[in-house]
């Protein structure tokens, strides 16, 4: 299942519409035809009443790559990335809100790459190990009254270096810090529904967060 977060609303592509429909759905669109599936989106982005909605097809690689095409697709990558105990993961504050360091890629770049070259840059680290690929999070915005859709690639790493992370300013973020289970709950309060999901799901180490 893809979950795309639109604000604090989320559409879901599913090719198991039954075991995964909520109580709190508000729209479903079996795909059929380009102009139905696009008037679809754009109800679900117009109307703010429409908090989740589902999209359903038996291939759920062909659905993503049909909604793509009504979309600007821009891919990124990002990092959380762990203090060498594994006890404190990477958390940063930008625009207002908690983040992780996560950016677009440049021309030629993988997403390993980039993740890397992103959590560098943003926190002013190096002594990066990527351990193991994580999920995709997904969700769209407006760009100059154009649809984006953005696909961030995120990877467990850890940080073996010495120095103490310090923010990019030039990007915007004004705070880099250790989170740790004495900060994680204020950190999940002000933070994106897509980090949120991400950190909740994807690591078995976070059970001891209670989260």
């Amino acid at each position: 299942m893809y979950k795309i977060f639109f604000k604090e609303r989320v559409l879901l592509l599913t090719n198991q519409i039954d075991s995964v429909l909520t109580p709190d759905f508000s729209a479903i669109h079996k795909l059929g035809s380009e102009g139905e599936l696009k008037k679809f989106i754009q109800d679900f982005l117009s109307h703010e009443s429409h908090k989740e909605a589902y999209i359903y097809h038996h291939n759920e690689v062909e659905l993503f790559r049909r909604l793509k095409k009504h979309f600007k697709y821009i891919p990124a990558a990002g990092g959380l990335v762990w203090d060498r105990n594994k006890k404190k993961f990477l958390g940063l504050h930008r625009r207002g809100c908690n983040d992780l360091p996560k950016g677009k890629l440049e021309k030629g770049e993988t997403f390993e790459t980039a993740a890397i070259r992103e959590v560098s840059e943003e926190c002013n680290i190096g002594h990066l190990q990527i351990l193991r690929p994580l999920k995709s999070t997904f969700h769209i915005y407006h760009l100059n009254n154009l649809p984006i859709l953005k696909e961030t690639k995120w990877f467990e790493m850890i940080y073996h270096g010495e120095k103490a992370p310090s923010p990019q300013k030039e990007e915007d973020i004004n705070q880099v810090k250790w989170i740790g289970p004495e900060n994680i709950e204020s950190f999940l309060e002000n933070t994106y529904p897509s980090i949120k999901d991400l950190i909740k799901i994807s690591f078995d180490n976070f059970a001891k967060f209670k989260i």
